[in-house]
């Protein structure tokens, strides 16, 4: 079966998918004064979702609701900035920093230059937050294509995320949960990457330098 054929008997239909991958993005953005005036606002449009990804997101927003700006801001910098086992980049799970990489980013790219949309001059194609804004707002076809062909660096995310307890682990969550059911080859591709790292690494994932690439502020 296909992307699409199985996206068509998903619980989650297109409209809950297309919300869920902006709120996503929304609250995986870098917190700052506007993100936590809108919290209301995302709370209301997630609680229009099902379960999952709806009380997923809500936990989300709820600890954005009920923590100080400025230790969001530290959270968030010591759990993507400073840590590429739990980055936001998903070319960089499989390719690291190799030549594959810049290949992989360009199929990012042909996509958004195809759909008209435009990146910002400090901005990858394969950061997450990106891609969900392009998947919700601007072509969810191709962008869920993408989302599904790197579902291993989500899966990779998710699990760095979870074990290190982080808040931001429901919103990979309900990422996945808007995605087709994972397939054995995904899930020996995160058993691989788990066990030898991305390439470019002599080892697993726990010892991923700080990333060089800046945050995106959607």
């Amino acid at each position: 079966m296909n992307l699409f054929s199985a996206l068509r008997r998903h619980p989650v239909n297109d409209r809950q998918r297309a919300l869920t991958h902006r709120l996503a993005a929304l609250v995986l953005a870098h917190p700052d004064e506007q993100l936590l005036a809108d919290l209301p606002m995302l709370r209301q449009a997630a609680e229009e979702l099902p379960d999952p990804p709806r009380a997923e997101l809500l936990g989300v927003i709820g600890w954005l609701s009920s923590t100080p700006l400025l230790e969001l801001a530290e959270t968030y910098v010591g759990t993507f900035d400073l840590h590429r086992r739990s980055c936001l980049h998903l070319t960089y799970y499989a390719h690291g920093d190799t030549r594959n990489r810049g290949a992989a980013l360009l199929v990012f790219s042909n996509a958004y230059r195809r759909a008209g949309f435009l990146l910002g001059v400090d901005e990858l194609p394969d950061h997450l937050c990106v891609l969900l804004e392009f998947a919700a707002t601007v072509d969810p076809d191709s962008g869920t294509r993408l989302l599904n062909r790197y579902r291993a660096g989500l899966e990779l995310l998710h699990l760095a995320l979870s074990e290190a307890g982080s808040p931001y682990t429901g919103a990979v969550t309900a990422i996945n949960a808007t995605l087709p059911p994972k397939t054995d080859r995904v899930d020996g591709t995160v058993a691989r990457l788990v066990a030898e790292g991305p390439p470019a690494e002599e080892v697993g994932l726990a010892p991923f330098p700080p990333p060089e690439t800046r945050s995106v502020h959607l």
